[in-house]
């Protein structure tokens, strides 16, 4: 394992991390989180990734547990939470967002479920309409002096409210965002390396980088449809489903998977390890999340470490020419 800055900080984490999503909870109970979570100490992974809104709260419970269980030193890892989306089913109106009453309270209740005294990184999971970016820069910012957060940043917000929260920061001596946590694979590339580009080297910004196997299509295992034990497969995940297959979308992607599944076979690796060691040759790339609801799958990705060198120029072109 290596170690890569988050952006313009101090702050290195593994470039490869763990998350949880829908597979905790749902999939996962804190007895497997607890033997996975060794599995990712073993390797060196030093960044585990959250939210309020993954399972209404209980995918945070379950990660407090298991890291309790393990009882390894704080300050031997990283942990975070987003807010915006909330932890209820049907949440009320200070429930959501990124008012400066739901930010300051949806940490204290992340705090709480995970079993920590601070965030290392607490993300705004999506930009908030209704509310002022100056207004959430300073929530961020407060509970930052308070040492509630060590790094704030976003999640899947444009370049310009990024740039908006950046700046307005720098105009009233507030603390910055660090990073932004957007989607980047094979299939899906345009925000990350074209939205965001100007923002790597003006701002410094660090990424920690979600579904890097496209929510499963990088696997190969939907190109004969959608196996029993998927996540597209579990009841109120129908959209991914639709959106991983059915769609005319879903098609087409499955089209360049089926193309990209015979490179990775001539390269003697998974096109899943293809796919997270080709995020990890893009330097903008502070940490690639993974997620798995079995050790084995877990296990299996973090072998991606040792396709690095296979990637060579000719490889990458055949690639980018699928």
């Amino acid at each position: 394992m290596e170690y890569r800055n988050l952006g313009a900080s101090g702050l290195r984490v593994s470039e490869l991390s763990f998350g949880s999503w829908v597979t905790f909870n749902k999939q996962v109970d804190h007895k497997l989180a607890e033997h996975m979570f060794g599995t990712c100490f073993d390797a060196g992974i030093n960044f585990f990734d959250n939210a309020e809104g993954y399972e209404a709260g209980q995918s945070e419970i379950v990660m407090g547990k298991a890291l309790q269980s393990l009882n390894r030193p704080r300050d031997s890892y990283c942990v975070s939470s987003k807010v915006y989306f909330g932890c209820h089913g049907s949440p009320l109106p200070t429930q959501q967002g990124l008012s400066r009453k739901h930010v300051t309270e949806a940490c204290h209740q992340a705090l709480e479920r995970l079993q920590v005294d601070y965030l290392d990184l607490y993300f705004c999971h999506r930009a908030d309409p209704h509310t002022p970016i100056g207004e959430t820069v300073w929530a961020m910012h407060n509970l930052v002096t308070q040492g509630k957060v060590l790094y704030w940043g976003t999640s899947e917000w444009t370049a310009d409210e990024i740039s908006q929260a950046y700046e307005f920061a720098k105009e009233n001596h507030l603390t910055p965002p660090s990073m932004e946590q957007p989607q980047y694979n094979l299939l899906d590339r345009e925000r990350f390396e074209v939205e965001y580009a100007p923002l790597y080297e003006k701002y410094g910004l660090g990424t920690t980088i979600w579904s890097p196997l496209a929510s499963g299509a990088l696997t190969g295992k939907y190109l004969d449809g959608i196996p029993d034990d998927s996540r597209a497969s579990l009841p109120g995940y129908e959209w991914l489903r639709e959106r991983m297959v059915e769609s005319d979308r879903g098609q087409e992607r499955m089209q360049k998977v089926a193309k990209l599944l015979p490179l990775a076979q001539e390269l003697g690796v998974s096109l899943s390890q293809l796919a997270i060691t080709w995020c990890l040759q893009n330097p903008n790339v502070s940490t690639v999340i993974l997620g798995a609801s079995r050790v084995a799958q877990l296990e299996e990705n973090l072998k991606a470490l040792k396709a690095g060198p296979l990637l060579t120029d000719d490889v990458l072109a055949q690639l980018t020419s699928i």
